[in-house]
């Protein structure tokens, strides 16, 4: 059993810490909100640190999940920072969605104290964190994610390397560049139907057997034809992903044509008042 600083106990980092403790793992949290921290301990036992510092002291990994580039950089290389506690020989897994050139940057700041870096973001939404069901891509060293494997499947059904440091940001960019078009193209069709005066449950058990199936298909279509949007990743959050992604693909020369408009259909449903719905929302903008 190992060692390990969680750091970021949002709604995805807090389940993915506990099935670290309840896999046997000594598990010490920080979080920026102190009672969140405190909130976890009681529930999981493990122990919490006053500062990302004090959560990376005499660990063997360290893991992280905040908000974005900046927050990362905060925890990770700032004052009272993970690397100002770290030892030489540590592991830090980021599970953050943020951008290849921070994890680029950071990797390199860690290697100069001896520490492992991989860029790790994860795909399955708060159901599958709390299921430890999540896929993740990772992006590093393939000796130091063969040395981690084993603990990052706590959590994970699908855990691939995908290349050098950077590889798993970039991957989920992919991941968000699907997403994006698909739920914008589920979203048309469910308020099409209901236009047209179909029954979109009977629509959707027909369709949903052959090539339009999907994820969001299954797992979405009840609460968008509903109306209801508190079921999994906010626009805020998808958002900031889509701005890594536009921001990559001005660098890269990739043609982003529908995730550039499906990101201002997003714009749309904030100034609806709708940041903290899920993804599936871009319906709502359908019926204004």
């Amino acid at each position: 059993m190992a060692n390990i600083g969680f750091i970021g106990l949002g709604v995805m980092g807090y389940p993915m810490a506990g099935h670290l403790q309840r896999a046997g793992h000594q598990v010490t949290v920080y979080n920026r909100t102190a009672s969140k921290a405190r909130q976890w301990v009681a529930e999981h036992a493990g122990s919490a640190a006053d500062t990302p510092a004090l959560a990376a002291v005499d660990q063997d990994y360290v893991m992280l999940c905040v908000g974005n580039d900046d927050d990362l950089r905060a925890v990770i290389a700032g004052n009272d920072g993970v690397l100002s506690g770290a030892r030489s020989g540590l592991v830090l897994v980021d599970h953050t969605t943020a951008s290849a050139d921070v994890a680029r940057e950071l990797a390199a700041l860690a290697a100069k104290q001896g520490v492992g870096f991989l860029d790790a973001p994860v795909s399955g939404g708060q159901s599958g964190a709390e299921k430890g069901q999540l896929t993740i891509m990772v992006g590093g060293d393939e000796a130091v994610f063969d040395l981690v494997r084993p603990i990052m499947k706590t959590y994970a059904r699908m855990l691939q390397l995908m290349g050098p440091v950077g590889s798993g940001q970039l991957t989920k960019m992919v991941n968000q560049i699907c997403i994006a078009g698909l739920v914008q193209g589920l979203s048309e069709a469910l308020n099409f139907a209901q236009s047209a005066g179909l029954d979109g449950e009977a629509v959707v058990e027909v369709i949903s057997k052959g090539a339009a199936q999907s994820w969001q298909m299954e797992n979405r279509h009840k609460t968008m034809l509903a109306g209801e949007f508190d079921y999994g990743f906010a626009v805020d959050w998808m958002r900031k992903d889509l701005a890594i992604v536009l921001a990559e693909a001005q660098r890269n020369g990739a043609q982003l044509p529908v995730t550039a408009l499906v990101d201002q259909f997003y714009a749309d449903v904030q100034a609806m008042g709708g940041g903290r719905w899920d993804t599936s929302s871009l319906i709502a903008r359908l019926k204004r």
